[in-house]
C-alpha cells in the first residue's frame, strides 16, 4: 500500500519520503493500517517556495474572497462530519459523543465562521490616521505561516483547521500545516476539504498546504528558512523550545504554547464551605479527556487543616472510583509516567495510582500525589513539572505566608484560579494572594476550574514563559488572536490613492473601526 500523499503547490503527490509511519488506535494500543510519509526537505523547500508565491497573490486578495473560504470551509467540515468523527476517534480515543461531534467539531466550524467575519470587518488590523502629521499605519499579512498542531484536539487546535489556522489565513496569509503525527488521516481529510474549499473560492492554490512528518533537523530548518514568516506551534515543552531557538537565531516570530500546570488555590473558607463539592468539580476536571487539557488542573494549593485533609481523601476516593480513559498516544503514556516519577523523585508522596494499566490501549490510573509546601519551596522546578495526563499534584501549605511563597516561586502558567467563600471571610486573604498569581498567569479565574477555554472575544489562551512563548498574545479569542500573523506597516506622507483602503480618507465599509487622531471612530476622516 503507498503511503499517502502530501498537499503542495496545488497538487496532491507523494513525498521525496525518508520513510513512513502509521497513526495508532489508543485506545486498541493497534497501529491502523494507512502509511504516512516522512518528508524530507526537497518536500519543505517546494511548499516554502509556492507559499511565497501563494504569499504574494493574498496580499491583492480582497478580505471578502478570503472569508468566503472560511465559510465554505465550514460548511464542508459539517457536510463531512461523520467520516472526520470517525477517523479521529480511531487515532485519539476521545469519545465520538459528545466530545468530538457535538463539542469539538461544531467549535471547529465556530472558529473558522468567527475568523471569516474578523477578515470582512477588518478591524483586526487596528487602522491609525494622524491627519496632523499625515501618517497612517495598520497591520497587514506577514507571509508564509507554518503551523504545528498538537495531539490532544484533532479539530480545533488541528494545523489545517485550528484556531491558529484560522488566524492565520484571516489575515490574509499562507499556511504550510504540520500534521500531528497522532492523528495525520484526520489532518488528510480536512486538508482535503480547505483545498477544495480553495479551488471553489479562487484563492491561490498554495493557500493551504500540508505534509505529515519530517525529520528534526529539517524542521529547525524550516522554521529558520529566510521564506518562512512566522510560526505558530502547540505541543511538548522540549520539542519546541528547540524549534523556537532555531526560529529565534534567525529572527522568526515563534508562537508557542508549550506547557503549564494551572495552579488552583483554595482558600480554607472554601473548603469549609463547601469541601465536598470542591472535590467533586476538582476530580471531574482533572479526569476529564485523561487530563489531555492544556488547562489542566495539575497544582493544588491548600492551607493545613482538617478540612484540607478530609478534600484530599475525597479527592483520592474519586480518583479511584473513576475509570481512566485511554490517553492519546503510547508517547503521552511513556510522558506522562516520566513526569509522575520526576516528581516522586522530587518528594511528592504517591497516594493513589502512579502506573500503566494493563492493555488494551494505553491507559494510565488516575494520579494523586501531595507534598508540603517547605518541600515544595525547596525544589520548586521539578515540583512544577508537567505530567500530562490525569495526574495532579496537592501542596498543603502552613499557612497564608506559605502560600503566598510557593506563588512566587510559580513558572508562567495558561490559567489560575483561586476559590474563596461566597461569605466573604477569604476575601482578605485573597486579596493579599491574587497579586502573586495574577502575574504568572493568562488568565485568572474565580472559583472555576480552568479546563474550558471559551471562543470568546474576550478570552486569553496565552500566558507568561513557559506557558507560552510570548506573554502579549492569546491563540483563541478573535480578534486578538489574528494579531500574531500581521506586521505594522507605516505609511508617512503617502499619496492617497498609493493608500491601501483601510487607510484612505472614506471608510471603506463604514464597519471598519479606526484610531483617528486619538479616537475609535467608523467615520470618514474628516466628517
Amino acid at each position: 500500500m503507498p503511503a499517502q500523499p502530501i498537499l503542495i503547490a496545488g497538487q496532491w503527490k507523494p513525498a521525496r519520503a525518508t520513510g513512513v509511519f502509521q497513526a495508532e488506535n489508543p485506545a486498541l494500543g493497534q497501529k491502523l493500517p494507512d502509511e504516512y510519509p516522512i518528508s524530507d526537505w526537497a518536500d519543505c523547500n517546494d511548499a516554502l517556495t509556492a507559499a511565497v508565491e501563494a504569499a504574494a497573490q493574498l496580499q491583492a486578495t480582497a478580505p471578502e474572497k478570503i472569508a468566503t473560504f472560511l465559510t465554505r470551509f465550514a460548511e464542508r467540515i459539517e457536510k463531512r462530519a461523520t467520516e472526520l468523527v470517525e477517523m479521529a476517534n480511531q487515532e485519539s480515543g476521545l469519545a465520538k459523543a459528545p466530545r468530538l461531534a457535538e463539542v469539538e467539531l461544531p467549535r471547529t466550524a465556530g472558529q473558522l465562521r468567527q475568523a471569516a467575519a474578523a477578515a470582512l470587518e477588518g478591524s483586526w488590523a487596528q487602522p491609525t490616521i494622524d491627519t496632523k502629521l499625515n501618517i497612517r499605519s495598520m497591520l497587514a499579512p506577514l507571509g508564509p505561516v507554518w503551523v504545528f498542531g498538537p495531539n490532544n484536539f484533532p479539530f480545533a487546535f488541528n494545523s489545517v483547521a485550528g484556531g491558529d489556522f484560522a488566524a492565520a489565513i484571516a489575515t490574509g496569509n499562507p499556511v504550510i500545516a504540520k500534521a500531528n503525527t497522532s492523528h495525520p488521516g484526520t489532518t488528510r481529510l480536512l486538508a482535503e476539504e480547505a483545498f477544495a474549499a480553495v479551488k471553489e473560492t479562487g484563492l491561490p492554490l498554495a493557500t493551504v498546504q500540508m505534509i505529515y512528518r519530517t525529520s528534526h533537523a529539517d524542521g529547525e530548518k524550516l522554521v529558520a528558512d529566510p521564506r518562512t514568516a512566522v510560526i505558530a506551534y502547540t505541543g511538548s515543552r522540549h520539542a519546541g523550545l528547540k524549534l523556537k531557538a532555531a526560529a529565534d537565531a534567525a529572527g522568526k516570530p515563534f508562537y508557542a504554547e508549550l506547557s503549564s500546570v494551572n495552579p488552583v488555590v483554595i482558600l480554607p473558607g472554601a473548603l469549609a464551605e463547601r469541601g465536598a463539592k470542591l472535590a467533586e468539580e476538582f476530580s471531574g476536571s482533572c479526569l476529564m479527556g485523561s487530563g489531555q487539557f492544556c488547562t489542566n488542573p495539575g497544582l493544588i494549593i491548600v492551607q493545613a487543616s482538617a478540612a484540607a485533609e478530609q478534600f484530599i481523601a475525597d479527592v483520592k476516593q474519586r480518583f479511584e472510583a473513576a475509570n481512566p480513559a485511554p490517553l492519546l498516544s503510547s508517547g503521552v503514556a511513556k510522558s506522562l509516567h516520566a513526569g509522575v516519577q520526576t516528581l516522586q523523585a522530587a518528594g511528592a508522596e504517591l497516594l493513589t495510582g502512579g502506573q500503566p494499566k494493563p492493555a488494551p490501549g494505553y491507559r494510565y490510573a488516575n494520579t494523586l500525589l501531595r507534598t508540603t509546601g517547605e518541600n515544595f519551596l525547596k525544589a520548586p522546578e521539578k515540583l512544577q513539572t508537567e505530567a500530562f495526563g490525569n495526574a495532579s499534584l496537592m501542596v498543603v501549605a502552613r499557612d497564608t505566608k506559605e502560600i503566598e511563597k510557593v506563588l512566587m516561586h510559580l513558572e508562567g502558567n495558561l490559567t489560575g484560579c483561586i476559590y474563596s467563600d461566597t461569605q466573604g471571610s477569604d476575601d482578605p486573604l485573597y486579596n493579599e494572594l491574587a497579586p502573586a498569581l495574577r502575574g504568572r498567569v493568562g488568565r485568572l479565574l474565580n472559583d472555576k476550574m480552568p479546563t474550558g477555554v471559551a471562543v470568546s472575544p474576550a478570552m486569553n489562551h496565552g500566558g507568561p514563559f513557559p506557558a507560552t512563548s510570548h506573554p502579549g498574545f492569546t491563540a483563541v479569542g478573535i480578534p486578538a488572536s489574528l494579531k500574531r500573523f500581521g506586521a505594522l506597516q507605516c505609511y508617512d506622507n503617502v499619496r492617497a490613492a498609493r493608500l491601501p483602503l483601510a487607510l484612505r480618507d472614506k471608510n471603506p465599509t463604514g464597519k471598519l473601526w479606526r484610531l483617528i487622531d486619538g479616537r475609535w471612530t467608523l467615520a470618514d476622516v474628516g466628517a
